[in-house]
Protein backbone atom coordinates (compact mmCIF):
# COMPACT_ATOMS: atom_id res chain seq x y z
CA UNK A 1 0.00 0.00 0.00
CA UNK A 2 1.59 3.32 -0.98
CA UNK A 3 2.53 5.45 2.04
CA UNK A 4 -0.25 8.67 2.36
CA UNK A 5 1.53 12.06 2.02
CA UNK A 6 2.39 13.94 5.59
CA UNK A 7 4.07 17.21 6.43
CA UNK A 8 7.42 15.62 6.88
CA UNK A 9 7.29 13.80 3.78
CA UNK A 10 6.19 17.32 2.18
CA UNK A 11 9.41 18.21 3.95
CA UNK A 12 7.77 20.17 7.03
CA UNK A 13 8.89 18.62 9.97
CA UNK A 14 6.28 19.50 12.59
CA UNK A 15 8.58 17.64 15.55
CA UNK A 16 11.74 19.15 14.23
CA UNK A 17 10.17 22.49 13.94
CA UNK A 18 9.27 22.35 17.50
CA UNK A 19 12.87 21.45 18.74
CA UNK A 20 13.65 24.66 16.78
CA UNK A 21 11.03 26.72 18.48
CA UNK A 22 12.25 25.54 22.10
CA UNK A 23 15.43 26.08 21.56
CA UNK A 24 14.77 29.68 20.71
CA UNK A 25 12.75 30.47 23.42
CA UNK A 26 14.79 29.22 26.17
CA UNK A 27 17.60 32.13 25.37
CA UNK A 28 14.89 34.55 25.69
CA UNK A 29 15.60 35.17 29.68
CA UNK A 30 15.61 39.11 29.81
CA UNK A 31 12.94 40.05 31.79
CA UNK A 32 11.73 44.33 31.17
CA UNK A 33 11.48 46.47 33.91
CA UNK A 34 8.99 49.30 34.56
CA UNK A 35 5.80 49.89 32.34
CA UNK A 36 5.29 47.15 29.44
CA UNK A 37 5.99 43.80 31.02
CA UNK A 38 4.77 40.91 28.70
CA UNK A 39 2.52 38.94 30.80
CA UNK A 40 3.86 35.16 30.31
CA UNK A 41 1.32 32.96 29.86
CA UNK A 42 1.61 29.80 27.46
CA UNK A 43 -0.24 29.00 24.55
CA UNK A 44 -1.66 32.61 23.75
CA UNK A 45 -2.05 33.32 20.06
CA UNK A 46 -0.92 37.10 20.51
CA UNK A 47 1.70 38.03 23.44
CA UNK A 48 0.07 40.38 25.94
CA UNK A 49 1.50 43.22 27.24
CA UNK A 50 0.80 44.96 30.52
CA UNK A 51 0.09 48.79 29.60
CA UNK A 52 -1.78 50.12 32.03
CA UNK A 53 -5.44 49.73 32.12
CA UNK A 54 -5.23 47.57 28.93
CA UNK A 55 -2.90 45.25 27.66
CA UNK A 56 -1.61 45.75 24.30
CA UNK A 57 -0.96 42.94 22.49
CA UNK A 58 1.83 41.65 19.61
CA UNK A 59 1.73 39.03 16.96
CA UNK A 60 3.97 38.13 13.58
CA UNK A 61 3.36 36.12 10.79
CA UNK A 62 4.35 35.23 7.16
CA UNK A 63 2.33 33.89 3.93
CA UNK A 64 4.89 31.13 3.81
CA UNK A 65 4.76 29.05 0.21
CA UNK A 66 1.74 30.71 -1.37
CA UNK A 67 3.86 32.86 -2.62
CA UNK A 68 5.38 30.16 -4.54
CA UNK A 69 1.93 29.93 -6.15
CA UNK A 70 1.23 33.64 -6.53
CA UNK A 71 5.03 33.94 -8.44
CA UNK A 72 4.10 30.93 -10.34
CA UNK A 73 0.39 32.03 -11.60
CA UNK A 74 1.62 36.04 -11.36
CA UNK A 75 -1.00 36.48 -9.30
CA UNK A 76 0.22 38.68 -6.28
CA UNK A 77 -2.78 40.78 -5.48
CA UNK A 78 -4.47 38.82 -2.92
CA UNK A 79 -1.16 37.59 -0.69
CA UNK A 80 -1.31 41.18 1.21
CA UNK A 81 -4.93 40.09 2.35
CA UNK A 82 -2.84 36.70 3.69
CA UNK A 83 -0.54 38.46 5.41
CA UNK A 84 -2.95 40.51 7.34
CA UNK A 85 -5.39 37.99 8.10
CA UNK A 86 -2.62 35.44 9.47
CA UNK A 87 -1.39 38.21 12.19
CA UNK A 88 -5.01 39.95 12.70
CA UNK A 89 -6.33 35.89 13.25
CA UNK A 90 -4.13 35.86 16.06
CA UNK A 91 -4.71 38.87 17.13
CA UNK A 92 -8.31 38.55 18.11
CA UNK A 93 -7.67 35.22 19.87
CA UNK A 94 -6.99 36.99 23.11
CA UNK A 95 -9.90 39.26 22.27
CA UNK A 96 -7.86 42.16 21.31
CA UNK A 97 -8.81 44.55 18.57
CA UNK A 98 -6.20 45.14 15.89
CA UNK A 99 -5.14 48.58 15.37
CA UNK A 100 -1.64 48.77 13.85
CA UNK A 101 0.27 46.83 11.09
CA UNK A 102 3.79 46.83 9.25
CA UNK A 103 4.77 44.46 6.94
CA UNK A 104 8.35 43.34 5.63
CA UNK A 105 9.05 42.54 2.44
CA UNK A 106 12.29 40.00 1.28
CA UNK A 107 12.74 40.06 -2.31
CA UNK A 108 15.61 39.37 -4.45
CA UNK A 109 15.04 42.31 -6.49
CA UNK A 110 13.01 45.52 -6.95
CA UNK A 111 10.30 44.97 -9.12
CA UNK A 112 7.30 47.86 -8.89
CA UNK A 113 4.36 45.64 -10.34
CA UNK A 114 4.64 42.92 -7.58
CA UNK A 115 5.28 45.44 -4.93
CA UNK A 116 2.01 47.59 -5.88
CA UNK A 117 0.07 44.27 -6.21
CA UNK A 118 0.95 43.32 -2.99
CA UNK A 119 0.24 46.49 -2.05
CA UNK A 120 -3.53 46.27 -3.16
CA UNK A 121 -4.08 43.53 -1.11
CA UNK A 122 -2.56 44.53 2.14
CA UNK A 123 -4.86 47.95 1.92
CA UNK A 124 -7.51 45.11 1.07
CA UNK A 125 -7.01 43.23 4.46
CA UNK A 126 -6.60 46.66 6.56
CA UNK A 127 -10.13 47.03 5.40
CA UNK A 128 -11.58 44.44 6.27
CA UNK A 129 -10.00 44.51 9.61
CA UNK A 130 -10.26 48.51 10.52
CA UNK A 131 -6.88 48.48 10.84
CA UNK A 132 -4.04 51.10 9.65
CA UNK A 133 -0.53 50.10 8.01
CA UNK A 134 2.14 52.20 9.71
CA UNK A 135 5.18 51.21 8.54
CA UNK A 136 7.21 48.40 6.99
CA UNK A 137 10.21 47.22 5.27
CA UNK A 138 11.38 46.23 1.79
CA UNK A 139 14.28 43.84 1.99
CA UNK A 140 16.55 43.51 -1.33
CA UNK A 141 18.32 40.22 -0.61
CA UNK A 142 19.60 38.74 -3.99
CA UNK A 143 21.98 36.76 -2.36
CA UNK A 144 19.99 35.30 0.23
CA UNK A 145 16.26 35.55 -1.27
CA UNK A 146 15.22 33.78 -4.97
CA UNK A 147 11.78 35.10 -5.11
CA UNK A 148 9.51 37.32 -2.51
CA UNK A 149 8.95 36.42 1.25
CA UNK A 150 6.27 38.41 2.79
CA UNK A 151 5.59 38.61 6.64
CA UNK A 152 4.26 41.26 9.37
CA UNK A 153 3.55 42.15 12.28
CA UNK A 154 0.38 43.68 14.24
CA UNK A 155 -0.43 45.58 17.42
CA UNK A 156 -3.65 45.09 19.05
CA UNK A 157 -5.50 46.44 22.45
CA UNK A 158 -7.94 44.77 25.53
CA UNK A 159 -9.13 46.42 27.92
CA UNK A 160 -8.27 43.61 31.04
CA UNK A 161 -11.22 42.93 31.83
CA UNK A 162 -12.19 41.97 28.34
CA UNK A 163 -8.92 39.61 27.74
CA UNK A 164 -9.75 36.19 26.66
CA UNK A 165 -6.89 33.46 27.38
CA UNK A 166 -9.08 29.83 27.26
CA UNK A 167 -8.81 29.71 30.88
CA UNK A 168 -12.03 30.08 31.58
CA UNK A 169 -13.52 27.43 29.61
CA UNK A 170 -15.33 24.70 31.64
CA UNK A 171 -17.45 21.75 31.35
CA UNK A 172 -20.73 22.40 29.36
CA UNK A 173 -19.45 25.45 27.27
CA UNK A 174 -20.45 25.31 23.66
CA UNK A 175 -18.18 25.12 20.80
CA UNK A 176 -19.14 27.42 17.88
CA UNK A 177 -17.22 27.25 14.17
CA UNK A 178 -16.71 29.96 12.09
CA UNK A 179 -16.69 28.35 8.13
CA UNK A 180 -13.12 28.66 6.60
CA UNK A 181 -12.76 30.16 3.24
CA UNK A 182 -10.10 27.41 1.89
CA UNK A 183 -6.96 26.61 2.57
CA UNK A 184 -6.15 29.69 3.94
CA UNK A 185 -2.34 30.15 4.94
CA UNK A 186 -0.76 26.56 6.13
CA UNK A 187 -0.39 23.75 4.93
CA UNK A 188 0.43 24.83 1.44
CA UNK A 189 3.84 23.03 0.94
CA UNK A 190 1.77 19.46 1.40
CA UNK A 191 -0.96 20.60 -0.95
CA UNK A 192 1.36 21.76 -3.14
CA UNK A 193 3.16 18.36 -3.19
CA UNK A 194 -0.29 16.57 -3.66
CA UNK A 195 -1.48 18.24 -6.48
CA UNK A 196 1.97 17.88 -8.57
CA UNK A 197 2.65 14.32 -7.33
CA UNK A 198 -0.68 13.73 -8.87
CA UNK A 199 0.12 14.99 -12.16
CA UNK A 200 -1.73 18.81 -11.97
CA UNK A 201 0.05 22.11 -12.88
CA UNK A 202 -1.01 25.03 -10.95
CA UNK A 203 -2.93 26.28 -14.16
CA UNK A 204 -5.15 22.92 -14.10
CA UNK A 205 -8.60 22.05 -13.67
CA UNK A 206 -9.21 19.26 -11.69
CA UNK A 207 -12.63 17.63 -10.76
CA UNK A 208 -14.21 18.38 -7.99
CA UNK A 209 -12.96 22.28 -8.08
CA UNK A 210 -14.73 25.12 -8.98
CA UNK A 211 -11.32 26.79 -10.36
CA UNK A 212 -7.87 26.02 -11.35
CA UNK A 213 -6.25 24.83 -8.68
CA UNK A 214 -3.67 27.77 -7.97
CA UNK A 215 -6.63 30.01 -7.94
CA UNK A 216 -8.47 27.68 -5.34
CA UNK A 217 -4.72 27.28 -3.33
CA UNK A 218 -4.45 31.02 -3.82
CA UNK A 219 -8.20 32.17 -2.39
CA UNK A 220 -7.33 34.77 0.35
CA UNK A 221 -7.35 33.50 3.99
CA UNK A 222 -10.89 35.18 5.78
CA UNK A 223 -10.29 37.58 8.11
CA UNK A 224 -12.84 37.16 11.13
CA UNK A 225 -12.00 40.13 12.99
CA UNK A 226 -14.98 41.85 12.49
CA UNK A 227 -17.42 38.87 13.08
CA UNK A 228 -15.46 37.98 16.31
CA UNK A 229 -15.40 41.59 17.77
CA UNK A 230 -19.53 40.89 16.89
CA UNK A 231 -19.56 37.89 18.88
CA UNK A 232 -17.33 39.04 22.00
CA UNK A 233 -19.91 42.44 22.05
CA UNK A 234 -22.88 40.22 22.49
CA UNK A 235 -22.23 36.89 24.16
CA UNK A 236 -19.80 35.68 27.25
CA UNK A 237 -16.92 34.08 25.40
CA UNK A 238 -14.23 31.76 27.19
CA UNK A 239 -11.67 30.37 24.59
CA UNK A 240 -10.84 31.27 21.07
CA UNK A 241 -8.73 29.65 18.63
CA UNK A 242 -7.00 29.86 15.11
CA UNK A 243 -7.39 26.77 13.01
CA UNK A 244 -3.95 27.16 11.51
CA UNK A 245 -0.84 25.25 12.16
CA UNK A 246 -1.63 22.38 14.22
CA UNK A 247 -5.05 22.20 12.96
CA UNK A 248 -7.92 20.86 15.78
CA UNK A 249 -4.93 19.98 17.90
CA UNK A 250 -5.04 23.73 18.45
CA UNK A 251 -8.10 23.59 20.93
CA UNK A 252 -5.98 21.50 23.11
CA UNK A 253 -4.06 25.24 23.85
CA UNK A 254 -7.09 26.26 25.71
CA UNK A 255 -7.77 24.97 29.56
CA UNK A 256 -6.02 21.53 30.56
CA UNK A 257 -7.44 18.81 31.97
CA UNK A 258 -11.16 19.25 30.06
CA UNK A 259 -12.33 16.74 26.99
CA UNK A 260 -13.05 18.95 23.66
CA UNK A 261 -15.76 16.77 21.82
CA UNK A 262 -16.99 18.22 18.28
CA UNK A 263 -19.98 15.88 17.14
CA UNK A 264 -20.99 18.09 14.86
CA UNK A 265 -18.46 19.51 12.64
CA UNK A 266 -18.65 21.64 9.53
CA UNK A 267 -18.64 20.13 6.19
CA UNK A 268 -15.16 20.27 4.53
CA UNK A 269 -14.21 22.94 1.97
CA UNK A 270 -14.08 20.73 -1.35
CA UNK A 271 -10.18 21.76 -1.50
CA UNK A 272 -9.72 19.72 1.43
CA UNK A 273 -11.38 16.57 0.17
CA UNK A 274 -9.13 16.66 -3.03
CA UNK A 275 -5.93 17.21 -0.87
CA UNK A 276 -7.12 14.08 1.05
CA UNK A 277 -8.50 12.01 -1.75
CA UNK A 278 -5.44 12.64 -3.98
CA UNK A 279 -2.77 12.29 -1.02
CA UNK A 280 -4.35 9.44 0.75
CA UNK A 281 -4.13 11.30 3.95
CA UNK A 282 -6.01 9.71 7.00
CA UNK A 283 -8.65 12.34 9.20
Amino acid sequence: MTEGWTYAKAGVNIDQKSSAIASLVKELKYKRTGKGQQVRMKNLFASLIDFGDDYLTLATDGVGTKLLIAEELGIWNTVGIDCIAMNVNDTICVGAEPVSFVDYIAIDKPNEAITEEIGIGLQKGAELSNMEIVGGEIAVLPEMVNGVDLSGTCLGYVPKNKVVTGQDCKEGDVIVTLKSSGIHSNGLTLARKVFEANGYKMTDSCPGLTKKVGEELLTPTRIYVKDVLDILSKYEVHGLIDITGGGLRNILRMKEGLQYVIDDPLEPAPVFKKIQELGGISD
